[in-house]
């Protein structure tokens, strides 16, 4: 056997024992490469900064963890402290209102009405108590593994910012790829990570304010519902509607009839419609064309958009980092080809 061939074995043996060694983490790993990539910039700002690739590193792990982890940690375990101190009369009032929309539903819906009878005799205090006792235990549940893997990508992220030049310095000799290759597939993907990243950040933010403030000036914690809000804006289709129809709910119980036309209008209308299907592209267009120098990459912006939606699709929470990292990387071997393919012609 032929030295190369046992080398060869050999590698593809020990990649195949640290694939089943790290698999739990791998998810993890990725991300946090991903958003390593991502703010690139903003390691580069904290090492010029601090004069310290150390506490460069350290630094942006903390900004990261303070800007994105932090929120959605603060939401779930808020909203799971509020779903374990409701009022049984709120039970009570829920019970009424949606046994009287079945018993005399609108005219448009009188087709429905030999399937809401049925419904109407499974709805009762206890089974609406029941159903949020056990969200209340799924969201802890989820709040206690979501708290776990962020803090394992905060850790991972950490290690990719303090030892990245280490590792892409290693990947440029293992690979067989010329410098020219190597550059175009790293400004590739740093660049469109990075416009993902900040749309992401500043999309979520941006939407989340304007429910924010809607739910405020209706006596909710602004705070709180607008944090919930820009995450579940991250959902595509049905995002919007997980926090505005509870309300609307919740607020016909109560007899707030204007309270619940007016937040399920406004949403629907200045938020999905406006805020989302309109402004957010211009968003990623307006990041797009002020992070990045004429020199860099550009994908547009349509496609950025639908490589976020098509990623969450696909992988759920995390696919709106892996979706455009995919399509970034997918459209950078293209032009590789495209590039080796001119040489071949041109030699």
């Amino acid at each position: 056997m032929k030295p190369q061939y046992f080398v060869a074995i050999l590698f593809a043996t020990s990649l195949y024992w640290m694939y089943l060694l790290y698999a739990p983490f791998l998810l993890g790993m990725i991300i946090a490469a991903l958003l390593a990539i991502s703010t690139s910039n903003i390691q580069n700002f904290f090492e010029r900064l601090l004069k310290s690739k150390f506490l460069a590193a350290l630094s942006s792990s903390f900004l990261l963890a303070l800007l994105f982890f932090a929120p959605l940690g603060y939401f779930l375990v808020t909203l799971t402290l509020k779903l374990n101190t409701i009022e049984p009369e709120i039970f009570r009032n829920i019970e009424i209102t949606v046994r009287n929309f079945l018993l005399s539903p609108p005219e448009y819906l009188h087709f429905l009405k030999p399937y809401m009878n049925d419904i109407t005799q499974e709805v009762s205090v206890n089974s609406i108590a029941s159903y949020v006792l056990s969200l209340t235990g799924s969201i802890g549940s989820l709040s206690a593994g979501y708290l776990k893997n962020s803090f394992l990508v905060i850790i991972f992220y950490f290690f990719a910012q303090y030892n990245g030049g280490f590792v892409l310095d290693l990947l440029k000799r293992v690979v067989q790829m010329s410098v020219e290759e190597t550059t175009l597939l790293a400004r590739e993907l740093s660049s469109v990570m990075s416009v993902v990243f900040y749309s992401i950040i500043v999309n979520a933010m941006f939407q989340g304010v304007l429910f924010g403030i809607a739910i405020s000036y209706m006596g909710y914690n602004g705070l709180l519902f607008g944090i919930m809000y820009g995450f579940a804006s991250l959902i595509p289709v049905v995002g919007g509607a997980l926090m505005w129809l509870p309300f609307m709910l919740y607020e016909f119980s109560m007899g707030n009839s204007a309270n619940a036309i007016f937040i399920a209008a406004y949403t629907v209308v200045v938020i999905s419609l406006i805020a989302d299907t309109f402004i957010k592209p211009l968003i990623i267009k307006e990041i797009n064309i002020r992070l990045l120098k004429e020199d860099d990459a550009k994908m547009n912006e349509l496609i950025i958009f639908f490589a976020i939606i098509a990623g969450l699709t696909a992988f759920g929470f995390w696919g709106m980092i892996l979706g455009p990292a995919i399509t970034a990387f997918f459209l950078a071997i293209l032009k590789l080809f495209e590039a080796r393919t001119q040489e071949c012609v041109n030699y």
